[in-house]
């Protein structure tokens, strides 16, 4: 039984390995679009004039500093689910134009957050300050350079490889994964109450219903195998944003790739939700009061802080949990070959896994 068992956990950590190496492959592809488009940008911008190219350079550096490539992956696995092909080019410009959509909104959320850092470097409006030694002025470039990234976005978009007929069901579709991305940001802004269709919105909208979405327009998917899609993607968008608020909260800046956490910066997220529905006592409320919002907390008073949202962390997990069982069932449902089920199950393992 203990040597059947471990042959079992053998084939599916090999099954992982072959899948980690086919997302390498995905993240290679699209990197080398990013490298090639940013060459020919920096060109056109030295031609405009030479300090134009100083937007180009940082949009070029936040795009190609670290990123798992997570919205070109979910496209691709998408594709091939919907369209069982194992060629995924026609996927990577498209892929592409996701990483330069989120470029866009992590330049515009650094600069409404006041986060000085992104990716282990600088946040471009900061980037930009402390290069003129202008706060308004770093502000308003980096306002510029974030209009560039979506500009960016959209000429890589309309190169996309789209089937007869249906490149502009895929612009409408970039279209409103942008606009409730927006509506997303109001709410998160706001402090709005509905945790989670906030996540839907802000995240899930351009992590994984607008990809994988994509990835069913660009195989031709009909109307069953884009409908199986969206059943998938939809539950593990939410999930996805539940587990990024669990690791924002309890996690380490090593594990978020984020600079301190969620309490720090008094982010409203689905566990502080949850820690308030719950109707704390006084002295609950009050120790997470001490830190929320200070980015001067030590890591002891937000050990502290943390301590005492053990029921809503339970909660949270909880849900992410069934979350993530609603968008397996949807995949087992779904139409698709056996490949490309087992290529999805990974893409929500990625997603929803907590340790990854």
């Amino acid at each position: 039984m203990y040597v059947a068992r471990n042959k079992d956990m053998d084939t599916v950590a090999q099954g992982q390995m072959e899948l980690e190496s086919w997302m390498g492959g995905i993240r290679q592809q699209v990197d080398a679009i990013l490298e090639r488009f940013f060459e020919a940008k920096c060109e056109e911008a030295r031609l405009l004039s030479p300090k134009a190219i100083e937007l180009v350079s940082e949009v070029r550096d936040l795009t190609m500093r670290g990123g798992k490539r997570l919205r070109p992956i979910v496209t691709a696995a998408a594709y091939r689910a919907a369209s069982g092909s194992s060629d995924l080019g026609a996927t990577f410009e498209v892929g592409a134009a996701l990483e330069l959509l989120q470029t866009y909104l992590l330049i515009h959320d650094d600069w409404m957050d006041e986060d000085r850092e992104r990716r282990g470097g600088p946040a471009v409006h900061y980037a930009f300050q402390k290069k003129h030694g202008n706060e308004h002025l770093g502000a308003s470039l980096g306002i510029l350079a974030g209009d560039l990234a979506s500009t960016f976005g959209w000429e890589l978009l309309l190169e996309g490889r789209f089937p007869e007929g249906r490149q502009e069901e895929g612009c409408s579709l970039f279209v409103r994964i942008q606009k409730e991305v927006f509506a997303g940001q109001q709410l998160d802004l706001m402090t709005d109450g509905n945790v989670e269709r906030m996540h839907d919105l802000k995240t899930g909208s351009y992590t994984t219903r607008g990809p994988a979405e994509l990835g069913g327009i660009l195989a031709d998917a009909d109307a069953a195998g884009m409908r199986a899609l969206r059943d998938w993607s939809a539950p593990l968008g939410v999930a996805f944003q539940l587990r990024d608020d669990l690791l924002g909260t309890f996690g380490s800046a090593l594990q978020t790739g984020k600079p301190g956490d969620d309490l720090r910066h008094g982010k409203h997220n689905a566990v502080v939700a949850a820690f308030r529905r719950l109707e704390p006592s006084s002295a609950h409320r009050a120790l997470l009061q001490s830190v929320w919002g200070r980015a001067d907390a030590s890591d002891e008073e937000i050990a502290a802080a943390a301590a005492v949202l053990g029921q809503a962390r339970a909660e949270v997990e909880a849900r992410l949990g069934f979350l993530a069982d609603e968008a397996r069932s949807a995949l087992a449902a779904s139409p698709f070959d056996e490949r490309g089920k087992q290529i999805l199950e990974e893409v929500t393992r990625q997603l929803t896994d907590r340790g990854s």
